[in-house]
């Protein structure tokens, strides 16, 4: 079993959209599922060949977002340039270091990751495990 997607409760939805656009576009992802709600964004699914698996949105209970302490979710990178993009373009667009892009041997010798808390305060994370 695999997981379909995953998705993070934003409080403002133009201004994750933007970290999210520069943030995952290094990775290859793209924002492809916008969705409205009369004529208000609420939602955008990012991913690719047109399937998303990432979700942005505002919660739809109308409560207020919040993040977990301990959750953060992992975003594949072919590379470690990849990794690096990924950390400099969450930098630019409202990001929170939380680790910075480098390798992280205990968990195997190539595991190189970088770490962000996106401006609602959620971390991600992005991560290569090829040998370079």
């Amino acid at each position: 079993m695999s997981i379909d997607h995953v998705s993070v409760g934003v409080t403002n939805i133009k201004r994750a959209k933007a970290f999210y656009d520069a943030a995952l576009a290094p990775l290859g992802m793209t924002p492809i599922y916008p969705v409205e709600i009369k004529g208000q964004l609420v939602g955008v699914g990012y991913g690719q060949a047109g399937k998303p698996s990432f979700w942005i949105q505002l919660p739809i209970n109308g409560q207020a977002a919040s993040m977990g302490n301990g959750v953060h979710i992992a975003f594949n990178a072919t590379n470690r340039a990849a990794v690096d993009a990924f950390f400099l373009a969450a930098m630019e667009h409202g990001g929170v270091e939380d680790g910075r892009p480098g390798l992280r041997t205990e968990y195997h010798p190539d595991y190189y990751g970088a770490f962000v808390r996106d401006p609602d305060g959620n971390k991600i994370e992005a991560v290569s495990h090829t040998h370079e």
